[in-house]
């Protein structure tokens, strides 16, 4: 059976996993989640996650969610991107999830997916810093490095450089981190590397050209 991943193409969680099966050539398909419609909100989606949230991994019977447990998962299956020392590739695991992704997707929403008049300017600016904060925590590991841990990419490269890739602002310029920016180079340059937009259904000018129809 292919497995299935329900996932929508601004979630910055969903593309660590859909970019981790991409890399590894693993079969697997999409199935598009209208996160901006509700349908996280709904009882048949808390049927599949009681949490409400994307990603789900679901393959022969097994249902998976959370990124990190997905990838970890998928990592003992492919037996990719687990090279190098498993304590330090859970940590900046952790840390991505507590300190980086938890806050770049957080603040890219306020900025980008609420109407102007409902963004919280004194919330968006206290979380401005904590961004920046954990911009110099990654670009300092990085610096005279390729990659987070050990001499190849794991799964803690794919899972702290998600939100990165995305086109909307949120505080993030490339060229402000010239270590994390030859490190997305170098995950870009990955056979087979694809953009959030090119690789899962769903994005902002989808929503827009509906809303114009």
């Amino acid at each position: 059976m292919t497995a299935q991943l329900h996932c929508f193409g601004e979630s910055g969680h969903s593309y660590k996993v859909a970019l981790m099966m991409q890399l590894t050539g693993y079969p697997w398909q999409p199935v598009f989640v209208d996160f901006f419609g509700g349908a996280t909100r709904s009882a048949d989606y808390h049927a599949l996650n009681e949490m409400g949230e994307a990603p789900v991994f679901t393959e022969d019977g097994v249902t998976l969610t959370q990124s990190g447990v997905i990838l970890l998962h998928l990592a003992g299956k492919t037996r990719r991107f687990m090279e190098g020392d498993r304590s330090e590739i859970l940590r900046w695991l952790f840390w991505d999830n507590h300190k980086g992704s938890a806050q770049f997707g957080t603040l890219r929403f306020l900025m980008n997916f609420l109407p102007p008049d409902k963004r919280p300017a004194e919330v968006i600016a206290w979380l401005t810093g904590r961004c920046k904060a954990a911009l110099k925590t990654l670009d300092r590991q990085l610096q005279g490095r390729d990659w987070l841990v050990g001499e190849t990419p794991s799964i803690a490269d794919l899972s702290c450089c998600s939100y990165l890739f995305y086109p909307e602002p949120f505080g993030f310029d490339r060229a402000e981190w010239p270590h994390i920016d030859a490190w997305l180079d170098r995950i870009q340059a990955l056979p087979g590397w694809k953009h959030p937009y090119d690789l899962m259904p769903g994005n902002p000018a989808d929503r827009a050209a509906k809303e114009d129809a």
